[in-house]
This record gives C-alpha cells, structure tokens and sequence, in this order.
C-alpha cells in the first residue's frame, strides 16, 4: 500500500507531530515520511479530503454481529464494513450468536471470516458452556485460537464459586475475565431504571442496587482470588466509587461504559420508544455525572458503543417484550463529540486497546499505517441514512450529533466511505 495523505491535523498526543498539519508518505504501509509538504513524485494514490484529521485507529471493546444464526441482525462482514464506516480499526466480537461462540472451533469460525479486512476482529468466548452459567467453556482452548477475553454477554454470574474458578484458572494464562453488573433476584422482572419516570410509566424498575451489589461481589471476589477481571458498561454512582476504591487497593480490574450510558436520562423513555431499551438502563443526571468525572480520573478505561443490532421483531414491540439493545458504531464519535473536546474524544476511543491485546501504532516515521480519519466540526441530525448496519434500532436516531468519520485505513487496507 503506497500513498500520500494531503494536509491531514495530527491527533495523537504520543506522535511529535500531535495538532500538526502534515503530509504523510506511506510506502508498502509503512509511514516513511511526515513533512509540511512533500511532492507525489511516485504517483502514489492521494488522499485530500475536506478539514482531514487523522488519529490513531479507534477501538471499540463490545460490539455484536450476529454471525452465526442471527445473520438477519447483521454478519460479520457488514459489521466489519460498518465499523470502519466508524472509524473503527479494531472490535471486541461479544459470543452472543447461535451456537454461542464458546470453543476454539468457534474461534477459529468467526476468524476465519474476519480475514483481510481493514478492521481487525478480536473475539472474546463466552465464559460459560452456551453461555448459561452453569459450566466454565474451554477458555485455554479459545485463547490459544486468539479469544482476547470471555464473557457472557449480558448475562452475570449468579453463581459466586464459579466467578471464582473462572479468575483462578484465567489467570494461569493471563486471561481476562468479564463479569456482567447485575444481580437477576434483585432485577426480577424490571425493563428500566428505578425511579420517578418508572412509577409515573407504571414500568417495573430495575434498582441501582442490582448493578451495586454485583460490582462488590466480584470485587471482593478478584481480591481473593488475584487474576483479571473486566466489568462492563457500568452505569451508576456507586459502581463508579466501588472501582475506584477497588482500584486503590491494586487490584487488576477495569471497566468500560456504554456511550448512550453518558448521553440520555431515563427520562426519555417518556414515549415507551423501545429505542431507548438498553442494559443497563438509562439512568439519572446524577449516574451520568459520575460516569463522566470517572472517565476524567481515569477510574473507567473505556467507553463503548455496545453495538447490538436487533431486528425489527423483537424490538418494535411492547415495550415490556421488547428485546435490549441498540446499535452505536455509527454514532459513537458524533455522540461523544458533544460531551468532550476533541482531544478527549479521540483518547476515549482508543483507550483500551492494552486490556484487550490490541497494539497501539503511534503516527511516527516507521511505524505502520493504522488511522482513522475525520472531521471533527459540522452539526448534523443523526437518521436512517447515517445507518450502515443491517438493523435500524439506533437509540441515537433524530439527536443531533458533532463531527464526520471519512473511514480507516488500516491492516494494509484503504476503507474509505
């Protein structure tokens, strides 16, 4: 890959040429040179895009594709296609297809389809058997097959024990393992935040205390047993200060929160819009406070966009029926954008990538071409058209969002909307 990018402001603050204007060269993928200006002399493909910035790839640790058996919501390939679309170069795959992705068959399967595209696909096990609590799935065997974690998505450990098998044992290979936030007995059948709005709704209520209690649980868990330990879009106050405590202890634990986690209050649920479905729920002014002043001291590693695609049959429906989740790939850097400047919106989309053995590529002379290109101004109202993924359950849609995503490239590859 041969090509010379035009006029492009450098974000990336470990690169000496960080809020810069340059010229990069790139010769057989590599950066061989950045300059204020430097001639086409080879006829190289050039890029000369409007208001260009550029910045290391983005990474995104929890998205779903569907593939295998829910090729309907969306497969691998347009989920690929649509994370570089987002200025994604890199994406942690969740198990939740049919079969679940829970062996180093299943690995190797979802690989397999993953090949010579521009985003690298990451996949992280299921933690479990099919993921239904009840046996550890072959996590040795899925590591050696390139599973960057193990996780049941959506889906927590009721059974304390095995949470403290899976540390012990993920650890004899430095294996990270992710435990989802809630306590089911104390979430029985609520589909929202407890709150005000799910009284006046006449909605059952889920407590910030079913998040609360699970989060301590395996933190006391992790401190027992050592090991890695990854807790998920965490959505509230006291999750927050539960890890951030955790954390002045030593212990080797991060987590991550879902972007509409910091962007909408459970008050938008006014209209029973199953958009706005998600777990966890939408929460309080308060939760997106903390959430927010805990990705400033860096006591949460990584936002994500949590990107479920859901078909129209399981999400256009009662609201009490209808399936969790919403897509957000698309929408992640315009979302974000709007909550932080733009050189913490470019840290918080590549903050992660160590905990989820991705390798970071500063944009320096000699290193390999791994970027995102953009342009951070420009308001616009986020709609159907702005949507690359095969489902259109978009909690997004209608907001107005800040910046646009021109593509990747990476892995040798140009993917350029």
């Amino acid at each position: 890959m041969n090509i010379l990018i035009k006029s492009a402001t450098i974000i990336d603050p470990s690169s000496e040429f960080h809020n810069k204007t340059q010229d990069l060269l790139i010769e057989d993928g590599v950066i061989s040179k950045i300059a204020n200006s430097i001639e086409n002399t080879k006829d190289y493909q050039e890029i000369q895009l409007d208001n260009l910035h550029i910045s290391q790839g983005w990474f995104d640790s929890s998205v779903c594709f569907g593939e295998p058996g829910f090729e309907e919501r969306e497969t691998i390939e347009n989920g690929l296609n649509t994370a570089a679309a987002s200025g994604f170069t890199a994406v942690g795959m969740n198990a939740n297809s049919y079969p679940v992705i829970d062996s180093n068959s299943n690995i190797t399967f979802v690989n397999s389809k993953a090949n010579g595209h521009a985003v690298k696909l990451l996949p992280i096990g299921a933690l479990t058997y099919a993921s239904k609590g009840e046996d550890l799935a072959e996590l040795y065997d899925m590591n050696t097959a390139g599973a960057v974690a193990f996780y049941d998505y959506k889906k927590p450990i009721t059974n304390p024990n095995l949470l403290k098998i899976a540390l012990q044992y993920a650890s004899n290979f430095d294996g990270l393992v992710c435990s989802f936030p809630q306590e089911n007995k104390i979430v029985g059948h609520g589909v929202m935040n407890e709150n005000v709005t799910s009284t006046t709704l006449g909605l059952k209520g889920i407590p910030a205390l079913a998040e609360s209690m699970q989060v301590a649980r395996d933190l006391f868990l992790l401190e027992y047993t050592g090991g890695k330990l990854h807790i998920p879009t965490i959505s509230t106050v006291e999750s927050v200060a539960l890890i951030k405590e955790a954390k002045s202890k030593g212990l080797d634990v991060s987590c991550s929160v879902a972007i509409h986690n910091l962007y909408f209050t459970d008050d938008v649920l006014n209209g029973f819009n199953t958009h706005y479905k998600v777990l966890p729920p939408l929460r309080t002014q308060k939760d997106i406070e903390a959430l927010i002043e805990g990705l400033k001291d860096g006591t949460i590693d990584m936002v994500t966009s949590d990107h479920n695609p859901i078909d129209i049959e399981h999400k256009k429906i009662e609201f009490d029926h209808a399936a969790y989740g919403t897509i957000g790939l698309e929408s992640a850097f315009g979302a974000l954008q709007t909550k932080f400047d733009l050189d913490k919106t470019i840290e918080l989309l590549t903050l992660g990538k160590a905990r989820f053995g991705v390798k970071s590529s500063p944009i320096k002379i000699g290193n390999p071409l791994n970027i995102a290109l953009f342009n951070p101004v420009g308001a616009y109202t986020f709609s159907k058209k702005h949507i690359n993924s095969k489902s259109h359950n978009a909690i997004f849609e209608n907001e107005t969002l800040k910046g646009k995503v021109y593509g990747i490239i990476a892995n040798g590859k140009i993917s350029l909307n």
